[in-house]
């Protein structure tokens, strides 16, 4: 904001403290200038109170299993319980840890998982529970939050400036939290088929004819910016050159996966959640700061032992190849990978040899980016129904992630109708599950 809009002898003789002074400066922003406190301040001004990492993560790579995975069937398994099942446990290259016999890959890999045993959630059906695990915050009709991909954009700004920050792999997901109240410049840019990449990302007539047409473009939208001079418009622009700066860009080819030899894309497996993992890898490598990769398909009610083999198998041969690659290429310890999913399912066996929706308790895995590896979090009673210790909840398992990331967790930006947000609401990072 510049000082000839608001003359500094009215903030000396109206505004005396500086609670009251930042107070000011947010409602007149919001009423007079059309722009939230954070476009001009960014946070309120407090220090956090929360120690940050000497060193944290760089990039996140989010895998989000949509339907709710079925903790008991994967991570939290409840061996001679009646609410077991067929499932059988596996032992894992850690001693003490044991994983479903459908995740061999990621046994061998259970020496950088830090597994959470006991995570709660209170939003029981698929929208709710979707948009409170990647928002931190209960939907509303009258506003859109941000999720994590975003404020860490928002926030740390870009690793490549070429690049999107934050990119969103898959069908399934509905998009939940995306962009928010934030500019447009913060959406997450989606990519519904890894295969096809950033297919239509070329000009579609020769360079001199394409430069001629966003000349003239560009003329257009100075004469429109005259009149209509404000941040959120300006937004578009920048989102619209930053596309036309990646369309020239070598970095496009990170998009492309058949870049990659056969023998790498087999280890991910053929399905698109696995070749998704794939193009999160190479994105990461050049340095898109977050990629989410969705997997559709875990809502068992029906026959959840003839469905869970080959979801489990597709799950457990990306992942592990993923953390396989990011090991060799030196990427893991500065990128948090997250395995997660809106609900468990419940522990007693329904009458369609199924399991329902269950938010009460179920598991996530962490990897990389500081976590303890070999290591499970909390626990759940002996049929797996309650978390009987180390309870985490949705916002606490969000900020734990944001931590990682360097974000503090209570730092302030307001919505445009100045309201207070911080990036994971009330949640407290579980500091023992970092090394």
């Amino acid at each position: 904001m510049g000082s000839s809009q608001f003359p500094a002898i009215y903030f000396h003789t109206m505004i005396k403290s500086d609670f009251n002074r930042r107070r000011f400066l947010e409602l007149a922003a919001g009423s007079f200038l059309g722009v939230t406190a954070s476009n001009c301040f960014g946070a309120a001004g407090e220090k956090s109170i929360i120690p940050q990492l000497d060193s944290p993560a760089k990039q996140l790579i989010y895998l989000y299993m949509e339907g709710g995975m079925s903790h008991i069937d994967t991570f939290d398994l409840k061996t001679g319980h009646e609410n077991q099942g067929s499932t059988q446990p596996i032992n894992t290259n850690v001693d003490g840890i044991r994983v479903s016999s459908h995740l061999p890959n990621l046994a061998r890999h259970a020496d950088k998982l830090c597994v959470v045993n006991s995570l709660t959630s209170t939003a029981g059906d698929h929208e709710k529970g979707n948009y409170f695990m990647h928002t931190s915050y209960q939907q509303r009709a009258t506003i859109r939050h941000p999720g994590i991909g975003s404020w860490y954009h928002k926030l740390k700004g870009k690793l490549n400036p070429t690049l999107p920050a934050s990119v969103f792999i898959g069908r399934e997901s509905r998009f939940h939290g995306s962009g928010g109240f934030f500019e447009p410049e913060f959406e997450p840019l989606a990519i519904n088929e890894p295969e096809s990449g950033l297919k239509y990302a070329r000009a579609l007539v020769e360079k001199s004819r394409f430069e001629r047409r966003l000349n003239l473009a560009n003329d257009i939208d100075a004469e429109f910016l005259k009149r209509y001079h404000s941040k959120p418009i300006r937004a578009y622009g920048h989102m619209y050159a930053d596309a036309v700066r990646l369309m020239d860009s070598p970095d496009l080819a990170a998009f492309n996966i058949h870049k990659e030899d056969e023998k790498t894309k087999s280890r991910y497996g053929s399905e698109p959640f696995g070749q998704g993992c794939l193009l999160a890898r190479r994105l990461v490598e050049r340095n898109v700061r977050t990629v989410e990769v969705s997997f559709g398909g875990w809502d068992t009610h029906q026959n959840n032992f003839t469905s869970l083999p080959e979801l489990c198998h597709t799950m457990d041969q990306a992942v592990a190849a993923l953390l396989d690659d990011l090991e060799r290429v030196g990427k893991l310890e500065d990128t948090v990978v997250v395995l997660t999913t809106e609900f468990g399912r419940t522990p007693l066996i329904n009458q369609n040899v199924g399991r329902d929706h269950y938010p009460q308790a179920f598991s996530s895995v962490l990897a990389g980016g500081g976590f303890k590896g070999g290591y499970v979090h909390g626990k759940t009673s002996a049929g797996g129904e309650e978390v009987v210790e180390n309870s985490m909840t949705i916002p606490d398992f969000n900020a734990t992630i944001a931590h990682a990331l360097g974000i503090p967790v209570d730092h302030v930006l307001y919505s445009p109708s100045v309201r207070p947000f911080t990036v994971a609401h009330k949640g407290k990072p579980q500091l023992g599950l970092f090394t």
